[in-house]
């Protein structure tokens, strides 16, 4: 069914501009925090210090995991076996 509105009683749109506006912003936000890396956070450290930082994370996040494992396998549990013989 064709639309039976007049020229008059139609709202113009300009609402397209300002997304579009928004949008550009917003990529050249977020491209610009992409780029910058780990400079924003830490800008005097040096290559050791990053590669001991990301050492130190990954260990600790292989202990979660492994201590989550445990958990989830039961073997967290200290043992009620007895190490006496039963006579």
């Amino acid at each position: 069914m064709r639309s039976v509105t007049t020229v008059e009683n139609r709202k113009e749109r300009r609402g397209g501009l300002n997304l579009r506006f928004f949008t550009l912003a917003t990529a050249v936000y977020v491209s610009v925090l992409l780029l910058a890396g780990c400079t924003l956070r830490h800008p005097g450290e040096t290559r050791a210090e990053v590669d001991r930082r990301h050492v130190r994370v990954l260990r600790l996040n292989n202990e979660t995991m492994l201590s989550d494992l445990d958990k989830v396998l039961l073997l967290d549990r200290p043992s009620k076996l007895t190490d006496k013989r039963i006579p």
